[in-house]
C-alpha cells in the first residue's frame, strides 16, 4: 500500500515537470519568432561635403611696430649688407645714409666688431640707428617728420671699479683670458711692474695676481676700461704692489704702497706687452749670415705695423735706412744712453731727425726690412757706446711722491690695500671651497 502511493506521487512530479518544460519551450520559441532579422544587404557609404561658415580671428599684426636689432660689424662689411642681415628694405632711408657726408662713416668706417642699432618695424622701414663710432661717440640717425637726421653725440659713460684674481699657467694673457680680463689691462700690469719682474721669462706656473681697474660703461655694457688702479702680483712667492696716484695737475704715476715710485725713466720695452724672439746673446748664430755674430740686443716678434714707442725722452740722431738693421731710428737720451730701433717697416709721420721725443710717442712701427727672417723689432740699449741688455740693465726711478702729497696718497693707498686684501681672501676662500 505504501509503495503504491509513492510511486502515485511520482508520477504526479513528473507530470507536473512535463508541464513545466513544456511552458518554458512555448515561451523561448515566441521570443525567438519576435526578435527582427539581421540586415543581409551590403552596406553602402556615401561622402557629403557641406561648407560650415568659421568665425575669423580678428587680426593681431601690426605691421608697423617697432623693434629693435643689435648687430655687429662683420669684416668686409658694407652698409648694404648689414642692413639685409637686420632685414631693412627701406631704400629711401639707404639712399639717404649712402649720399648723406654727415653719415661718412657708416659707408666708409665700418669697423668689425663695432655694434650697430636700429628700431625698424616689420615692413622693414628704418626708424632710428645708432652706431659706435669709437670708444666715446655714437653715430645717431633718426626718422623725422622731415625726413632722416644725422648726428654724432658723445657717450655718457658710467665709471665703475672692476676687482679681478687671476691665476698664471702658461702666459699673462692666458690668466687675463680665463679670468675675464681685458688684454688692456694684463698691457697695463706688465708695464707697470716691468722693471720689477720679467714677464717674458721670469712668470711661473702659479702665480697669482689681483687687479683694480676702472671700466667705464653706458647702458650696462663695457665700452672701454681705464687705468688700473692698484695690482698685487706674487711672482715666483715674491709679491710685488702698485698704487696708482696723480698729483694736482693731473699728472699719474705708480708707486709703492710706502710711496717709492715704480715709474722709470726707460720703458723696459718699447713695445706692448709681447714675447721674445731672440735674446741678447754674445755669440749668437746669425740665421741670415749663417756665421756667429754678436747679438747686442732683444727681438721682440710682433705684427708688422705694430706701434713703437720711443722707450724714453730723448733726440732723434739717426732716421733713415743703415745696412742690416734696415729702417732704422736711433735716440740720444741723457747721461750718455742711447737705444736703437732696427727693422722698421716704416717712420713716424710727426718725427723728424732733431726732434725731441717724450717717452711713451711714437717713432715707428714694425716690419722686417733689412736682414729679418720675419716682422720684429731689433731693440738696443747702449750707455756712453756700450751694449747692455735692455732686459737686465738697471732703469733709474722718478722722483717720488712730494711731501705735500703724501697724506693724500697713502689715504688712497689704505683704501686700495684693503681693496687687494678682500680680493685675496676671496681667492683662498674659492680654494678651499673647490673639491
Amino acid at each position: 500500500m505504501f509503495s503504491e502511493r509513492k510511486f502515485s506521487r511520482k508520477r504526479v512530479k513528473l507530470h507536473w515537470l512535463a508541464i513545466a518544460s513544456g511552458l518554458l519551450a512555448l515561451v523561448l520559441f515566441l521570443a525567438v519568432n519576435d526578435t527582427p532579422q539581421a540586415e543581409t544587404r551590403p552596406v553602402v557609404l556615401d561622402t557629403v561635403n557641406e561648407e560650415v561658415s568659421l568665425p575669423l580671428p580678428s587680426p593681431t599684426i601690426d605691421r608697423n611696430e617697432a623693434f629693435w636689432q643689435i648687430e655687429q660689424v662683420r669684416r668686409d662689411d658694407t652698409l648694404g649688407s648689414l642692413f639685409k642681415r637686420m632685414n631693412i628694405r627701406d631704400e629711401d632711408a639707404i639712399k639717404f645714409l649712402m649720399l648723406s657726408p654727415d653719415a661718412h662713416a657708416l659707408n666708409t668706417q665700418l669697423m668689425p666688431g663695432h655694434t650697430v642699432e636700429v628700431k625698424s618695424n616689420l615692413q622693414g622701414k628704418l626708424l632710428y640707428l645708432e652706431y659706435e663710432l669709437d670708444a666715446d661717440n655714437i653715430l645717431v640717425a633718426g626718422l623725422t617728420n622731415n625726413g632722416y637726421v644725422v648726428a654724432t653725440k658723445k657717450l655718457v659713460l658710467e665709471s665703475q671699479q672692476v676687482l679681478k684674481s687671476a691665476v698664471i699657467r702658461d702666459t699673462l694673457f692666458g690668466a687675463t683670458d680665463d679670468a675675464g680680463i681685458p688684454d688692456q689691462i694684463a698691457i697695463q700690469i706688465a708695464d707697470i711692474l716691468s722693471s720689477e719682474i720679467d714677464f717674458y721669462q721670469d712668470l711661473r706656473m702659479g702665480d697669482r695676481f689681483h687687479v683694480i681697474y676702472e671700466a667705464f660703461y653706458n647702458a650696462g655694457e663695457m665700452m672701454k676700461t681705464g687705468n688700473v688702479l692698484a695690482v698685487e702680483f706674487v711672482n715666483n712667492g715674491k709679491t710685488y704692489q702698485a698704487i696708482h696716484f696723480g698729483d694736482t695737475s693731473g699728472k699719474y704715476a705708480y708707486y709703492t704702497p710706502e710711496g717709492k715710485s715704480l715709474h722709470k725713466t726707460f720703458l723696459r720695452s718699447p713695445l706692448e706687452y709681447t714675447r721674445i724672439s731672440s735674446s741678447f746673446n754674445a755669440g749668437r748664430f746669425h740665421p741670415i749670415l749663417q756665421r756667429i755674430k754678436a747679438h747686442r740686443g732683444v727681438d721682440m716678434a710682433a705684427p708688422t705695423g705694430t706701434r713703437i714707442k720711443a722707450s724714453g725722452d730723448g733726440v732723434v740722431a739717426f732716421m733713415g735706412r743703415k745696412g742690416g738693421y734696415g729702417n732704422v731710428i736711433i735716440l740720444n737720451h741723457p747721461n750718455g744712453v742711447s737705444t736703437v730701433y732696427g727693422h722698421l717697416s716704416r717712420f713716424s709721420d710727426a718725427i723728424r731727425k732733431g726732434d725731441r721725443v717724450n717717452q711713451g710717442d711714437i717713432i715707428g712701427y714694425v716690419g722686417m726690412s733689412g736682414l729679418a727672417t720675419g716682422p720684429h723689432l731689433h731693440y738696443e740699449f747702449l750707455v756712453n757706446g756700450s751694449h747692455r741688455d735692455p732686459m737686465k740693465v738697471a732703469l733709474p726711478t722718478s722722483v717720488p711722491i712730494d711731501d705735500s702729497l703724501k697724506s693724500a696718497f697713502y689715504e688712497q693707498s689704505t683704501t686700495m690695500i684693503a681693496k687687494l686684501e678682500m680680493l685675496k681672501q676671496r681667492m683662498q676662500l674659492a680654494a678651499h671651497s673647490t673639491p
